[in-house]
């Protein structure tokens, strides 16, 4: 994991993955199945593609301390094929994504969460909580604490993390009906926050923790990219049985490391087990 948290080493994982997924007849271009012995397209046909030279790919692929230009980055996205959460990704890896100057998460968080703590109280019954890019779960209201399972009074404040109580949690491992793609965006929101914070030690440290989990390991190797803001979840729970919920993630304008999460639900039997959900004092 270590190896994998170096931006170098990640861009060229990145690259050789987002390759390696490509058909060649998709470009039209010959399989000649006997003689490719890697899935995907070739180093030669990504540099053909992206007018660069294939010594600069395969340096890029080798993670060795590169950083390429605009131009490069734009021409492999568009070689590759890359999604939007994928580029978004290679760009902040090559570190071509501007962020405002000074901006720094625990120095806004203070000012910035002050007045959303108040809108995450008064988003009530509506379950919601704010949380900074590491995921830290900086306000919650009553409604949020008791959908995840009483976090608020049974866990210490170090432990208010939405990533880590979805991976690292006991009580949550069959709390998600459909706990593999949960686990799979929850492990690409984390590997694109890390992207755009490699500097972040505590983050690393969070990183280095989920990676002694073996989905968490099994997912993060796979590389894969994807910021999801809206969604649902059907989730089992112990008090009021089986329902879903949307999910909606804000971002204030004023802080790009915070996001406000919104559950609300998704039917009127959900809507029902939420209230029920409400109204049961916290154990």
């Amino acid at each position: 994991m270590s190896d994998t948290l170096e931006p170098a080493r990640e861009l060229g994982a990145f690259l050789r993955t987002r390759r390696e997924r490509l058909n060649p007849r998709d470009f039209g271009l010959p399989e000649r199945r006997q003689s490719r012995r890697t899935p995907g397209l070739r180093r030669e046909e990504v540099a053909e593609l992206a007018g660069i030279s294939i010594d600069y790919v395969v340096r890029l692929e080798q993670g060795r301390g590169l950083h390429p230009s605009m131009n490069v980055v734009e021409a492999l996205a568009r070689a590759l094929r890359l999604a939007p959460d994928e580029r978004t990704y290679f760009l902040d890896l090559a570190r071509h994504r501007s962020r405002p100057a000074g901006e720094s998460a625990t120095a806004t968080a203070t000012a910035t969460a002050a007045p959303l703590a108040r809108l995450v109280a008064d988003l009530s019954p509506l379950p919601a909580m704010l949380i900074n890019h590491r995921f830290d779960i900086l306000a919650f209201n009553p409604e949020m604490a008791r959908l995840q399972l009483d976090f608020d009074t049974r866990l210490p404040p170090s432990r208010h993390n939405s990533a880590w109580l979805c991976l690292m949690r006991p009580e949550m491992r069959d709390y998600y009906l459909d706990r593999d793609r949960v686990v799979r965006e929850g492990v690409a929101h984390v590997r694109a926050a890390w992207a755009a914070h490699p500097h972040d030690r505590a983050l690393a440290d969070l990183i280095a923790e989920f990676s002694t989990d073996e989905d968490f390991a099994r997912v993060w190797a796979e590389g894969d990219v994807k910021s999801n803001g809206r969604g649902s979840k059907t989730v089992r729970h112990p008090e009021v049985g089986t329902f879903s919920v949307y999910f909606e993630t804000l971002a204030p304008l004023g802080d790009q490391d915070q996001r406000l999460v919104i559950c609300r639900p998704a039917d009127d039997a959900s809507r029902a087990a939420l209230d029920r959900l409400s109204a049961t004092p916290a154990a």
